[in-house]
Formats: structure tokens, C-alpha cells, sequence
């Protein structure tokens, strides 16, 4: 019988609550949803980006969120801050802070749906300490006076730096592979098929005939 591949829906953003999170231990990349899920969707994503907004709330985002909901793929994440550089202002260290700052309160999953609901305009340089905080309101339990405290003074900077550095590093030029970029175990969607990130059912399909054939994937031409 083939399995039924979810959309996204109230439903699955309600379960990301339940999902486990954990800071790998590389001490960068996030994981959200079960350890022994048969299929591992990374993603590279600047907080500021509005390519990632797009994925997250009209693109594959939502299909992916319910795939890690249903416990058929984890979800692991790389956070870059590079668009501050290139922008102004720091609003994306702040973001992840922030998001890093959330995974202590077991929240991560939760709040990164939420700052993507309600990102500000990529130039506005939006993601202040009051906004972060604002926003943190609408996850239940994850405003607190440790997670306040590190939003207000950058705690987790190390971590945004060192993010960063792994962003940088993922390619050969030392620029990083964009934003959202997508690694599928352990195997980066070839520029050709870059596409399928913004595409819902494309996405959906793909997702299934990795899950039913993983090696077909990783010898993709």
C-alpha cells in the first residue's frame, strides 16, 4: 500500500510541541524529530532571508514540517547569519541566537515557525531584542528569565559565530551554498533540482522515493 505523503496543516504545526530537539554534537547543527527517522532533510537558512520565507510558509516548508511531524523524516538545521554583513545591522545573529536560546526551553521548533510567520522585511533589519521577545509570547512556556536574558545579551554568540563558520565551509569557496539550501542524507539537491524546494507536491514525491529507495538518491544524476 503506498504511503499517504502529509501537506502541512494546523495539525502538524500543533504537533511540533512534541517533536524532540537536540544540538548535535558538532555543537551547530539542530536536529527536530525522531532519531530514527528514515530520511534526514538538512537545511541551510539565514533567519533574515526571505527565500527561506518563502520555502517555510508557500514552498516545501509545510510538506516537510508534517513529514518530521509524522515521524518519517527529522529535520536538522544550520543557521547563517551572513546576510547581516551583507545588509547591515544584526538582526540575523540576534534571530539565532534567539533560536538557540529556544532549544535550551525546548521550544526551537516552535519559535523558528513563528519568527518565519512574522519575519520583518529583509532590509528593516527587524529581529531587534524586542521584537525576539515579542514574538516569543506566542510559544507557550518559552518566555522565562533565562530565555530573556539570552536574548538580551547575545548569549549563545559563540554559536552564531561558529554556525556561520559552518556555513562558510560547506563549499569549496568558503561563501556558503545559499539560502535555504537543502542536504537530503547526507546528499545536497543538485542545482538542477533546486526547485523542488518551492514545488509542494514535487517535494512530496521526492520525499516518498527516497524513503522507498535511498540509494537511488544518493546515485542521482
Amino acid at each position: 500500500m503506498e504511503q499517504t505523503i502529509a501537506t502541512g496543516s494546523k495539525d502538524s504545526a500543533a504537533g511540533l510541541k512534541y517533536l524532540p530537539e537536540k544540538l548535535g554534537a558538532d555543537g551547530i547543527t539542530i536536529t527536530v524529530g525522531d532519531p530514527g527517522a528514515p530520511v534526514t532533510v538538512l537545511l541551510y537558512e539565514d533567519p533574515r532571508c526571505p527565500v527561506c520565507e518563502e520555502f517555510e510558509l508557500t514552498g516545501a516548508g509545510p510538506a516537510l514540517q508534517a513529514l518530521t511531524v509524522q515521524r518519517d523524516v527529522k529535520t536538522q538545521y544550520v543557521l547563517a547569519s551572513f546576510l547581516d554583513e551583507r545588509l547591515g545591522g544584526s538582526g540575523s545573529k540576534k534571530a539565532v541566537n534567539a533560536l538557540r536560546a529556544a532549544l535550551d526551553a525546548g521550544k526551537f521548533a516552535e519559535y523558528h515557525a513563528v519568527l518565519y510567520q512574522n519575519q520583518p522585511e529583509e532590509s528593516v533589519d527587524g529581529y531587534t531584542d524586542a521584537f525576539l521577545l515579542q514574538q516569543a509570547t506566542k510559544v507557550a512556556g518559552l518566555r522565562s528569565p533565562a530565555f530573556d536574558s539570552a536574548v538580551r545579551t547575545m548569549k549563545y554568540r559563540a554559536f552564531v559565530s561558529a554556525s556561520q563558520t559552518a556555513y562558510d565551509a560547506a563549499t569549496p569557496d568558503h561563501r556558503g551554498p545559499g539560502t535555504p539550501t537543502g542536504v537530503i542524507n547526507g546528499r545536497r539537491i543538485p542545482e538542477a533540482y533546486s526547485g523542488v524546494l518551492f514545488e509542494p507536491s514535487t517535494f512530496r514525491m521526492l520525499m516518498r522515493a527516497v524513503q522507498q529507495d535511498p540509494a537511488a538518491w544518493l546515485t542521482l544524476k
